[in-house]
This record gives C-alpha cells, sequence and structure tokens, in this order.
C-alpha cells in the first residue's frame, strides 16, 4: 500500500515536472489568447448587434467576453506556475553545484569525460610550467584555481559560470510576470464609458455592471473623426480634460487621445476605443426653392421631425450623412433619405444631395427644389478605462526575461584544466554551449600556447 502511494506521488511529480506539460500549456495560452484578441472583451452594443444570439449565449458560457479572468484561463496560469516550480526545483541543485562547486581536479577518469583534451609539448619543470601556464591563462582565458594532489599541479579556470542560471530566472520572470497578471486582475479592473461631446463622467461601469466612482471627472471637449474615401474611419480623435474637486487639473485640459496614445491620471488609463453618432443635438440645414422663382428659404430640423414647407407640404429627415460616396458612385458630399409628403398627397421617400447636383434634386419635390446642406453632427466618444496596479511588477518580470534571455542563449559557461606533471602538460576543457565553436577557441588556446 505504501509502495502503490510512493508510486502515485512520484507519478504526480513526474507530470507536473515534464517538458509535455509545459508545451501543452503554453500552446493553450496562445490559443486562448487569439480568442481573446479575434473577441471583443467587454462588449458595447454595437459589437453585440453584430453577433447573433447564439454566438453570444456561447460566447458568455464560456467566457469569451471576459476571458482572462475566466475561471480557466487562470486555472492554465496556475498550472504553468506550478509546472515551472516543480521543473526548476527538480533541476536547480544539481546546476547550482556545477556553478558552486566546480570539479578543480583533472583525475584520469574525469579526463575521459571531456570532448577536448590536448597534451602540450612543453619544455621546463613542473614548478617553471606550473607558473608559464598561471600567467597564460590570467592573461587569455581567467584566473585559474591551483590545486597540488599527488605530485601534481591541477589548474581550473572558467568564464560566465552564471549563465547557467539564466533558464532559471526566466522561470522566475514568467512567475513574476503571472503574479503582477493577477494583482491586476483582482485588485484592477477594465470598463467602458461613452462620454458625448460636452459632456463628462466620473464614474464607469466595470464587470458585472460594478459602478465604479474615479474620483473626479472626465469631459469630452470635442470629437472629430477623418475618413477615407471609401467611408472607412481613417482616424478619430478625443480631446479630454481631467477636473477634480470642481477645478482643471493643471496640464490635463484639452489633452488629445487617440488609437495607442492614451491619458492616465492617478493610475486609471483613458484609451480611445470607439465612437458613435449621438442622437442629442443632431441638427439638419435645408433649402426650399420654389420653381416658379423666388428667394430660397433656410429650414433646419432634426432626425423625425416633420417640418412644415412653403405650400403646405411637410418634409421629414430619416437619414443623413456628410459623404454619400460609398452609397452612391460618382456622387460626393452630404445626404439624406427624407420623406416628402406634398399638400394633400402621400409620403414619397427620396434622396438630396448637396446644391451642386440641382439637377439630381429636381426630379422630386414637386413645385419644390429641396438641397441638403449638411449638419451639425455630434458624436459620443467610447473609452476603455483601465486600472492596473500590477503594472510595475509586469515590467519587472520583463526586465527579467530578457535578462535571463541573454544568459541562457548568448552566453556559455566555458571551463578549461590543466594538468602539471613530470611528464609534461595536459589539458581539457568543455563549454555547455556550442561546443563544436569552444573546440575553435580551445586549439587556439593550445596554440599559442605552444607558440609562447
Amino acid at each position: 500500500m505504501t509502495t502503490n502511494k510512493r508510486g502515485f506521488a512520484q507519478q504526480l511529480w513526474d507530470f507536473f515536472c515534464s517538458l509535455r506539460l509545459t508545451i501543452f500549456l503554453l500552446i493553450g495560452l496562445a490559443l486562448t489568447s487569439i480568442i481573446g484578441t479575434v473577441i471583443q472583451q467587454g462588449p458595447q452594443r454595437e459589437y453585440l448587434a453584430t453577433l447573433s444570439e447564439t454566438k453570444i449565449r456561447l460566447y458568455s458560457a464560456l467566457g469569451f467576453f471576459d476571458m482572462y479572468h475566466s475561471w480557466w484561463f487562470i486555472l492554465l496560469l496556475y498550472l504553468l506556475t506550478l509546472n515551472l516550480i516543480c521543473c526548476s526545483i527538480k533541476r536547480l541543485p544539481r546546476v547550482w553545484k556545477i556553478v558552486s562547486e566546480p570539479v578543480l581536479v583533472m583525475d584520469d577518469t574525469f579526463e575521459r569525460s571531456l570532448s577536448s583534451v590536448r597534451d602540450l609539448k612543453l619544455r621546463g619543470s613542473k614548478g617553471e610550467l606550473k607558473e608559464k601556464m598561471v600567467s597564460f591563462l590570467k592573461a587569455e582565458f581567467a584566473e585559474p584555481v591551483i590545486t597540488e594532489r599527488e605530485g601534481e599541479y591541477h589548474l581550473f579556470a572558467q568564464k560566465n559560470p552564471w549563465c547557467r542560471l539564466g533558464v532559471y530566472v526566466v522561470h522566475l520572470s514568467i512567475i513574476i510576470i503571472f503574479i503582477g497578471a493577477l494583482i491586476g486582475s483582482f485588485f484592477g479592473y477594465k470598463a467602458y464609458v461613452n462620454i458625448p461631446e460636452g459632456g463628462g463622467v466620473s464614474q464607469v461601469q466595470g464587470r458585472g455592471g460594478k459602478t465604479i466612482d474615479l474620483g473626479y471627472e472626465v469631459r469630452c471637449e470635442k470629437f472629430s473623426v477623418a475618413f477615407y474615401d471609401t467611408g472607412a474611419p481613417k482616424e478619430f480623435k478625443s480631446i479630454l480634460s481631467i477636473v477634480e474637486n470642481g477645478k482643471p487639473v493643471a496640464g490635463l485640459q484639452k489633452v488629445p487621445v487617440i488609437v495607442n496614445e492614451p491619458l492616465t491620471y492617478k493610475g486609471i488609463t483613458f484609451y480611445q476605443s470607439s465612437y458613435g453618432q449621438s442622437d442629442e443635438g443632431v441638427k439638419y440645414h435645408l433649402t426650399v426653392r420654389d420653381r416658379k422663382g423666388g428667394a430660397p428659404v433656410k429650414l433646419d430640423a432634426r432626425q423625425g421631425e416633420r417640418v412644415a414647407l412653403p405650400g403646405g407640404a411637410f418634409l421629414s429627415v430619416m437619414e443623413a450623412t456628410q459623404n454619400v460616396t460609398p452609397f452612391m458612385k460618382g456622387f460626393d458630399g452630404p445626404g439624406a433619405q427624407v420623406e416628402f409628403t406634398p399638400a394633400g398627397g402621400n409620403p414619397q421617400p427620396f434622396v438630396i444631395l448637396s446644391e451642386k447636383y440641382e439637377s439630381f434634386n429636381a426630379q422630386h419635390g414637386g413645385d419644390l427644389v429641396i438641397t441638403f446642406d449638411g449638419m451639425d453632427q455630434k458624436f459620443f466618444t467610447g473609452l476603455q478605462v483601465a486600472k492596473d496596479p500590477g503594472v510595475l511588477v509586469v515590467w519587472l518580470g520583463c526586465f527579467l526575461m530578457v535578462i535571463g534571455t541573454c544568459m541562457a542563449f548568448f552566453m556559455s559557461h566555458k571551463r578549461v584544466w590543466a594538468r602539471v606533471s613530470d611528464k609534461g602538460v595536459t589539458m581539457g576543457g568543455s563549454a555547455s554551449k556550442n561546443p563544436t565553436g569552444f573546440e575553435i577557441v580551445f586549439d587556439e588556446l593550445v596554440e599559442k600556447i605552444n607558440k609562447a
């Protein structure tokens, strides 16, 4: 019974120390990160409107809308952390012993384990040869440690012994990054808020509809958007101001915020996320002219509002745009879809354009020619609001990862032994990486010794 328990414990330990588990967890985290990139996190109404009901229910059940806080994503992080810790505990003692307790004596048994061994043809007494080898290694490689045993001198020199710990520095950096991410997950938040032009907010909605008080007000002074000729947005920009205790915060007035250039105040960062047309205060400008002559009449209207025209007709603006090119090839400028009701007649829907398309506008409207002069369009800005107290911990982990990666991949632990006896000098060496390259370096050392 004891043997079975010990066998199960050993199997469990080997499972968490296995490289296969590491690869599986890394692939799982990579795939889930792709899902989190493709599917909008904390989706807004505009995004949800593009999805079917089945997809919304499925994504919600799987936690895809808040994937980085889902229980299964956190579980993957915990498992990978445990895997890295177990791997380090299993392998670190052997590597630490190599670094802290190097083999100082190259006896016959150890000599046979080395890939590079040369017998040097040097003249002189044993004492003279020892002094010459010490001076040479100190000048050309590293200062050696001298050990005398059984009438022989053993010299040992090494370079970059601590680079063997690079992989464990990388393991530690990953764990620190995970800790920083968990700190941000539990003690930070990510929220979204829409602010109309001229408006402001002091509270945002976090996960689960939780209301979060910012402690100050964020105002959208102005919002602007530029379009490509196809009608796709080219750049959208918010002009934000911070107001605290009823007073503007110095240096944070009318700050431009665009994609990848956020605004940060008191640990809270505001990212430009989306935008939309505000229904409040949108005003359409029309010009009405009688075909028989007379002065044109300027009118203003709101969406859906029934406006009286000369002669007893009525007009309602259903929707409008500042650029009709994407909808009507060969035309540009503002345009509107209207519903025209002649006196005593039935509603007639048609499109009106700017005054430069007078012949087009003259096709409808009965005795009236109606043109669309544009609109006073107001937008709301959609901001992502994020607070991450673990970001400094994450940066520390990233810094350690760079150091550990350089140690693990760009540095090599090089060791050289020399045995000085009455028979002469035997020299051996090894390297933790790139043995072929080290053999070239070793041969150059031997050649320099022979020439000297």
